[in-house]
């Protein structure tokens, strides 16, 4: 299979996953290394390509379902409140697209979770914990915002409350 062959194999594949799915699962698939792989997605990034890598694997950005509420939550907390806070926003039934911190030297760096379940929740906090992983939120005193979908706004309203309640809400904590 030439390259071009296997990016747009890449890419049907992932249109079809309901999860996202790791280079080393499509590697496997495909007949070919991770790396090749690795490779293969930043070129289908370079040309335009809605790929996100994630920490459970790629996954297609446009695969947010239609309809849904997106909205922006501004968060200060502790390494320790990570898990509290992800639990509650997916508990109340939103999805944590992504973390971003605003950087005084890159500026706003961003990095995708895609969580949407307690299960999604504790193997991110065991993947931080087992690697001993420092969080975008650590270069920023604590300060990020998450990217939450949910069903409606005022899903939304109830998630961003909850954060409140514990403390957890920027400029809310102090």
């Amino acid at each position: 299979m030439e390259g071009s062959e296997r990016r747009e194999e890449i890419l049907r594949r992932l249109s079809q996953a309901q999860a996202p799915v790791s280079a080393a699962s499509l590697a496997r698939q495909l007949g070919v290394s991770r790396q090749a792989v690795v490779g293969d997605v930043a070129l289908l990034r370079a040309q335009g390509s809605d790929v996100v890598a994630t920490a459970r694997g790629y996954t297609l950005s446009s695969l947010v379902p239609a309809g849904r509420y997106i909205g922006k939550i501004a968060c200060q907390h502790s390494l320790e409140d990570t898990e509290k806070e992800l639990t509650a926003i997916v508990r109340l039934g939103g999805h944590v697209a992504d973390v971003s911190v605003a950087h005084f030297l890159y500026g706003e760096m961003t990095g995708q979770l895609n969580l949407s379940t307690a299960q999604d929740v504790e193997a991110f906090v065991q993947k931080v914990n087992r690697n001993k992983a420092r969080l975008l939120s650590e270069l920023t005193d604590g300060v990020h915002v998450h990217t939450v979908s949910c069903r409606d706004a005022d899903t939304f309203d109830r998630i961003r409350a909850e954060l409140g309640r514990l403390g957890l809400l920027y400029g809310e904590n102090k």
